[in-house]
């Protein structure tokens, strides 16, 4: 829970506030960007919540903040009805979880509904209102991670729903020593039962197993493999963060040119909406941004 003793300097006269244990995650700045941005190294409250849209949009904030660094000392606000705004509308049958978790430094976690079967593309933390919501949708059949980085509390969604997780072989570790779908090839595949919806791409490069989803050709779900730049306007990835190999994260993004979507989705970083003839161009100029860093 966020201290008051702990408010960082930076923020301006508000009833929500960041205090010192910010990880600078980015979560509270992308959900709320009108209310929080980066100042000295974490993020801070730039103006108050005036409106009904900007008080939802930073109370959503606060409750997904990994590490609880954000207060609020308004009464205002109905807080439960807030909670249950999770999960949050993206397009069509695609959420955001929200109630990012520590455990993999703040990184979103999407829900996906759908006649086959429900799916959790990464974990988010376990939580007794976002599970209450998530069994109202259905429930989940598969959890998808990405990589070993983003499980959070990937075992109590699998106990709770009797989800089977998919991951590549390469990505199985302490954290995760099995799962009930291994990939263990290093190409594209599809489950069984998605119909042609939904493509598995190995994309190594940040870790060696990495696996991204493509959901109806329409929603790529990225995970750490590249993201977009609200402040460079354009789509990233990051080198510095590479753990594998920065030679194969860029041959990774090259064969992303096969593939059509609109949607990126990312588990850090920002999301973004192109045109669907545009991501053909977004791949070329990331590629060439990769080769000169």
């Amino acid at each position: 829970m966020a201290q008051i003793k702990l408010k960082r300097p930076e923020n301006k006269e508000s009833s929500f506030y960041v205090d010192e244990t910010c990880i600078d995650c980015d979560t509270c700045r992308w959900m709320a960007p009108s209310i929080y941005d980066y100042i000295n190294g974490k993020s801070a409250v730039i103006k108050e919540a005036t409106t009904e849209q900007e008080q939802v949009q930073a109370m959503q904030a606060l409750i997904s903040c990994p590490t609880a660094s954000i207060g609020y000392t308004g009464s205002e606000i109905d807080i439960k009805s807030v909670q249950n705004s999770f999960p949050i509308l993206i397009e069509d049958n695609v959420y955001h979880c929200g109630y990012h978790s520590e455990k993999s430094f703040g990184a979103t976690s999407y829900f996906i509904q759908r006649e086959a079967g429900n799916i959790l593309v990464d974990s988010p933390r376990f939580t007794p209102a976002l599970v209450s919501k998530l069994e109202e949708l259905g429930g989940l059949k598969y959890i998808f991670l990405t990589h070993k980085d983003d499980l959070a509390d990937h075992q109590k969604f699998h106990e709770h729903f009797g989800a089977q997780r998919i991951i590549h072989h390469k990505e199985l570790c302490d954290r995760i020593p099995n799962a009930e779908i291994v990939i263990e090839h290093d190409y594209h595949s599809k489950l069984e039962d998605s119909e042609d919806e939904l493509a598995i791409i190995h994309a190594p490069g940040h870790t060696a197993g990495h696996l991204l989803l493509n959901y109806k050709r329409q929603f790529l779900f990225s995970g750490d493999h590249i993201s977009y730049s609200a402040r460079l306007n354009q789509l990233i990835s990051w080198k510095r963060y590479c753990q594998y190999s920065w030679d194969k994260q860029i041959e990774s993004v090259e064969k992303l040119i096969e593939y059509y979507w609109a949607w990126l989705l990312p588990g850090h970083g920002r999301r973004i909406k192109a045109h669907p003839e545009a991501y053909k161009l977004h791949i070329e100029q990331l590629v060439e941004w990769m080769k000169e860093q």
